[in-house]
């Protein structure tokens, strides 16, 4: 396929100078104002291309169709497909006057941000870098990050889709683009209308290496551990004071050091992490975000936590505790393995793209797992960008282009094989 590179690479740097990063402290939605500025310049650029039922909602989602250019198509036998990305950066690393830097026809060896020296990319600790010789590798300067999580995912998308309507000769059916908003700070589907979409099946283009498409995800719980103490004038505090911080530090200190911690697990090791603490000698609150890939692996982890909780509280028969439990969401594989066609069309999109498809794991979430079990089934499609959330974050051009052509491919598949 002849994809215009250079349109994608302006594309993409346009979006990546929007500041869009979100707040997980908020209490407004969208978390932040600003991301609707990139709502709205997407929803304009959508108008330009000539799709129809372009527009932005009042939350900063923005959705647009591609007519299918098949006339016999009926929704049994080719089903309408939606392609999603997010606005939003993440709250971690400021996404403000992000300097995009394109650094062609890489050689290997180190890559030096200018903006801050001290940020590195190198063969050592991208491994994938060796992947990417030849290519053009785009980072931010150094001081920001870049946005690739998620304006890649955006500029693909839009770019394969201008590449469809310009196509006349390749068969597509109706195609959905949807671009959601607080997606980093969990709330990216708190009002999408899987309805107004209209899609039967979708794909979030938010994954990362080249040729991956990610089927699972961790189940996810968030435990509140609210911790009430006797509080007490210092002066006088003898045997009547109870600090609750005191026994907060005395539980957090048991929780294992090797293992069980997301600094201690990769793959499909889960963990328990300690995520926020606050509050003072009379209630301290404590929040754990809990995370397996398994429902009966989160809650051996949510009652190994009770049952230390317990162990503690014994020695504090004053003081009392409070353990909550709210679901996150669930691994979207126990949605999509009913539906193997939407992963098995991606994966002959990757290879007809002339990339090596692998299934792969999310050690996180997605929008596309709230989807899926909202009856959307919804995998994630790799962008080709590495180092989300960072300033060392990067991506290769070429990657994209692979990206773009994937898109391209899964909607001629589907619009070839249909429900089969």
């Amino acid at each position: 396929m002849n994809i215009p590179m250079e349109k994608l690479l302006k594309r993409f740097e346009s979006y990546v100078k929007f500041d869009t990063q979100s707040d997980e402290n908020s209490e407004t939605y969208p978390s932040t104002e600003k991301q609707k500025d990139l709502s709205k310049y997407l929803f304009r650029e959508l108008k330009g291309l000539g799709l129809s039922e372009v527009e932005i909602n009042d939350y900063g989602y923005v959705f647009g169709t591609l007519p299918a250019n098949l006339d016999h198509q009926s929704n049994d036998e080719i089903p309408t497909i939606g392609f999603i990305a997010h606005v939003d950066t993440s709250p971690e690393v400021s996404g403000a006057n992000v300097k995009p830097i394109r650094h062609k026809n890489y050689q290997g060896g180190e890559i030096v941000l200018p903006g801050d020296k001290t940020q590195v990319l190198k063969l050592e600790t991208d491994p994938e870098l060796k992947n990417c010789v030849g290519n053009d590798i785009i980072t931010s300067d150094g001081t920001t990050l870049l946005g690739a999580d998620n304006k890649a995912g955006i500029a693909e998308i839009i770019t394969a889709i201008e590449y469809l309507k310009n196509n006349k000769d390749l068969n597509y059916g109706k195609i959905r683009i949807a671009f959601t908003v607080d997606e980093e700070v969990g709330q990216g589907t708190k009002y999408f209308d899987i309805k107004k979409l209209g899609a039967k099946y979708a794909y979030t283009i938010d994954g990362e290496t080249a040729g991956e498409i990610e089927d699972e995800t961790f189940c996810a719980d968030t435990v509140t551990i609210t911790i009430n103490g006797v509080n007490m004038h210092p002066g006088y505090a003898k045997n009547k004071l109870v600090n609750a911080v005191k026994i907060a530090s005395q539980f957090i200190s048991q929780l294992p050091r090797d293992s069980m911690s997301p600094e201690t697990t990769e793959k499909r090791e889960g963990y328990i992490h300690v995520h926020a603490i606050n509050g003072g000698v009379e209630t301290t609150v404590i929040k754990f975000l809990i995370r397996d890939f398994t429902e009966d692996g989160l809650k051996e982890k949510e009652k190994y936590l009770k049952d230390l909780l317990d162990k503690v509280m014994k020695n504090y028969p004053k003081a009392n505790a409070d353990f909550k439990i709210e679901e996150s969401y669930r691994n979207m594989k126990y949605i999509l393995d009913k539906y193997p066609n939407v992963m098995n069309y991606a994966m002959e999109a990757v290879e007809r793209s002339g990339l090596k498809p692998h299934k792969n794991l999310i050690r996180g979430g997605t929008d596309g797992a709230r989807l899926s079990f909202q009856g959307l089934p919804t995998p994630n499609v790799f962008t080709g960008g590495h180092n989300f959330h960072s300033k060392r974050e990067w991506i290769s051009l070429q990657h994209m282009g692979k990206a773009v052509e994937t898109i391209i491919h899964i909607a001629q598949i589907w619009a070839e094989k249909g429900e089969k």
